[in-house]
Parts: structure tokens; sequence; C-alpha cells
């Protein structure tokens, strides 16, 4: 008898198991482990803050970009400063900075709102934080 409980749990857990690699799988996002990331000197963020900005960017990537693979992503202070004030402004945030990518679209065209097998350079991501809290993807695009 207690053979056959072990038995039936191992199979429950097995199926559990399989069921969770299966849908890993079919509701797998986008690609970031192979992403370089370009990090330009800055005087207004530390390197640990521009790596906190990246991580936002890539988890929302990983999670919303499926089919596709982020190869560069880049903070440069220079340009993020053109277009910081007027997204601060805009999102009604003390504090905005602008990230560029490029990433490369599969055969699918991701989501289906993407050129198939195509790569997308410079694309714009919008953070913003108030206070010194924590950044927040606010838009992204061209």
């Amino acid at each position: 008898m207690k053979d056959k409980k072990r038995l039936r749990l191992w199979i429950l857990l097995i199926f559990i198991a399989l069921a969770g690699m299966l849908s890993q799988a079919l509701l797998r996002g986008g690609d970031v482990s192979s992403v370089q990331r370009i990090i330009g000197e800055s005087s207004l963020y530390s390197r640990e803050e521009i790596e906190q900005m990246m991580e936002v960017v890539e988890k929302t990537f990983r999670r919303e970009f499926k089919g596709c693979a982020l190869t560069e992503l880049e903070y440069d202070e220079e340009l993020s400063q053109k277009q910081s004030g007027d997204w601060a402004e805009q999102c009604q945030a003390d504090e905005a900075v602008v990230l560029t990518s490029s990433f490369d679209v599969d055969g699918s065209g991701g989501d289906g709102s993407l050129n198939p097998n195509s790569t997308y350079s410079r694309w714009l991501w919008v953070l913003t934080r108030n206070e010194g809290g924590d950044w927040q993807l606010r838009t992204w695009g061209y």
C-alpha cells in the first residue's frame, strides 16, 4: 500500500515538473542572455544605478518581447540628457533617463507588431523615478 502511494506521488511530481517546463517553453519571452551592456561615463549616476536601470529594462524585455533577442543596451549620458527633461515633465517625475538598445526579431515577428527577421536599433527606453526611489519603466519604442 505504501509503495502505491509513493509511486503515485512520484508520478504526480514528474507530471508537475513536466507541466512547469512546458509552460516555461510556451510562455518564454525575450532573450537577454547575450546582451552587451554599454555604460558610458556619467557625472549623474553611479555604475550601480545605471545597472539597476538596465535590470528594469531587461526584465520587461524578457516579459514583453517574445521571439526577440536583446543584443545591446546602452546608457549614453549626453543623449539621455537631451531628452530627459521633457520626459520627466511629461511623466510628472523628478528624474527621467533614456536608454537605447538594439535587438533582433526572429521569423515570427515577436508578438506580430515587429518586422520578422529584422534588427531594431536605437530603440528607446524611458525610465523615471521620484525622490530617489526605484526606477520605473514608463515607455519604449522609437
